[in-house]
């Protein structure tokens, strides 16, 4: 069990691959990784030993995990990819977002997706759609991946290099802040159909993401959202945040977005090509 979470609990996944057998270092949650062809791993891991007591096991899991991120993140400098932690609740329009700028940027960079969620290659498929490569994790009960997840899901990605690997966490505003992937940057997405407060109320994800992105803003006249509140309560936790304000649905602000991946990718990648990539309205 997650002593984070408490995802996981009593969680098992059958046939385990012999070759990837681990000792106990994250959480007890069996995760399911699927490609556009075939389930090509699943995973389940061992339960944590009785009579530990629970801040110790949390120390434990973050560390393990920590060291597992910092595989990630010498496997994605090695391959110069620039990677984005997606998180969000559910609902918030992410994988819409995430779609649109795969839509924009697919004609001038590498792109693959790993996708999180409990069950169904629903947003996979949705991703492939747009011709960009997707891995699908299923973490059954878990509520967020851990980097030992994202490990063997870039197994799956051998040929992306020089390039961008956006990585879409299950739909929680909580667990997924305290475990790092390996990534650059968090990026929250918060919609103005979810609450103004949502950043005083999950701190540790706001004060964990360097971009905020308040989606869907072409429903702002039919909601009660106050975007400069809102803004205010995230620059409270965390008063160097970024923050985007855009809809998906509409192309409004996407440009936006858009400019602020390739800055960022630059910084990672030492690439040159910094035109804009031009952006159309989807309406």
């Amino acid at each position: 069990m997650c002593t984070v979470c408490g995802c996981g609990a009593h969680q098992t996944v059958a046939n385990e691959d012999a070759d990837h057998k681990d000792p106990v270092h994250t959480p007890a949650v069996g995760f399911v990784i699927q490609t556009a062809d075939a389930v090509t791993h699943t995973h389940a891991h061992a339960p944590l030993r009785q009579g530990v007591r629970r801040v110790q096991v949390e120390q434990d899991i973050l560390g393990l995990n920590n060291q597992y991120a910092d595989k990630n993140r010498a496997e994605f400098a090695q391959r110069q990819l620039f990677v984005l932690n997606m998180v969000s609740s559910p609902g918030s329009g992410k994988t819409s977002l995430l779609t649109e700028t795969l839509k924009q940027l697919t004609s001038q960079h590498n792109l693959a997706v790993i996708e999180g969620d409990q069950q169904t290659t629903n947003d996979a498929e949705r991703i492939r759609q747009t011709g960009v490569p997707a891995v699908q994790v299923n973490t059954g009960k878990g509520c967020h991946l851990d980097a030992h997840m994202i490990g063997h899901a870039l197994q799956q990605l051998p040929a992306l290099q020089d390039g961008m690997l956006f990585i879409e966490n299950v739909g929680n505003l909580v667990c997924p802040a305290g475990f790092d992937l390996g990534e650059r940057h968090k990026v929250v997405i918060l919609s103005v159909t979810e609450g103004e407060d949502k950043p005083l109320k999950y701190p540790d994800m706001f004060h964990a993401a360097d971009l905020m992105i308040l989606n869907k803003t072409d429903l702002l006249p039919y909601v009660d959202f106050d975007v400069q509140r809102c803004i205010e309560y995230a620059r409270r936790i965390h008063p160097e945040i970024e923050v985007l304000q855009l809809s998906a649905r509409t192309g409004e602000g996407m440009e936006q977005w858009i400019d602020w991946l390739l800055k960022n990718q630059k910084g990672v990648t030492g690439s040159e090509n910094t035109n804009s990539v031009r952006v159309a309205s989807h309406v």
